[in-house]
């Protein structure tokens, strides 16, 4: 059974991680690490869009295109937006730190904790 992920909680996920910027512009939030976009949060639907490789964001929209949806695609990388609702914490923290690790530089991965074997809380 899939437990519904909560907007503070995806708060705390991105805040775990190493030099994450929040920008509010009108209706969203995005967020990023050294100047580069890695998530948004749209609160009035309850939906995070995150930046994936092309074959995860596939994959996610076609496995569960209830939870998934394709956003865009932009320099070789599928964004997808994930319906809070329908994805647990676990599931979610590892598509979070997916996306920033996507984006931060080498060094602050290297630093970072898996979130496989200690999930962002």
């Amino acid at each position: 059974m899939t437990v519904a992920v909560e907007s503070d909680r995806f708060l705390r996920m991105i805040g775990a991680l190493a030099e994450v910027r929040r920008t509010e512009s009108g209706h969203y939030s995005s967020f990023g690490v050294r100047g580069k976009k890695f998530g948004y949060y749209w609160p009035r639907t309850q939906t995070v869009g995150l930046k994936q490789t092309l074959s995860e964001q596939r994959a996610l929209v076609a496995e569960r295109p209830d939870v998934f949806e394709e956003q865009f695609t932009a320099g070789g990388f599928g964004w997808v937006v994930v319906h809070l609702a329908g994805i647990d914490a676990d599931e979610l923290s590892e598509l979070v730190f997916e996306a920033w690790r996507l984006t931060a530089p080498d060094e602050l991965v290297a630093a970072a904790p898996d979130p496989a074997t200690r999930p962002l809380t």
